[in-house]
């Protein structure tokens, strides 16, 4: 299937966000594409929109794992005041 200017500014919006699974999704609910066809695509836009608009863009490895090492900061902090 076709993938329609909706959907496609859709999975522009959710790159936008940082909501790169979301905009996988999409690609592959509006296309019936495979998942790596799918993220191919959504990685390829990506690029695209990152050297076009990149103050709109979130940062590479923004995320999940970022949010692991501040835990990770804190507890070490919570830890090393603990034992002071």
């Amino acid at each position: 299937m076709p993938l329609t200017d909706e959907t496609r500014d859709q999975i522009t919006e959710c790159l936008f966000a940082g909501r790169k699974i979301e905009a996988i999704k999409l690609y592959r609910d509006a296309t019936g594409t495979g998942l790596k066809e799918a993220k191919d695509f959504v990685d390829t836009l990506s690029a695209s929109l990152r050297e076009e608009y990149p103050e709109k863009m979130p940062a590479e490895g923004s995320g999940c794992g970022a949010a692991v090492l501040v835990c990770a900061g804190l507890a070490t902090a919570s830890l090393y005041s603990w034992l002071v």
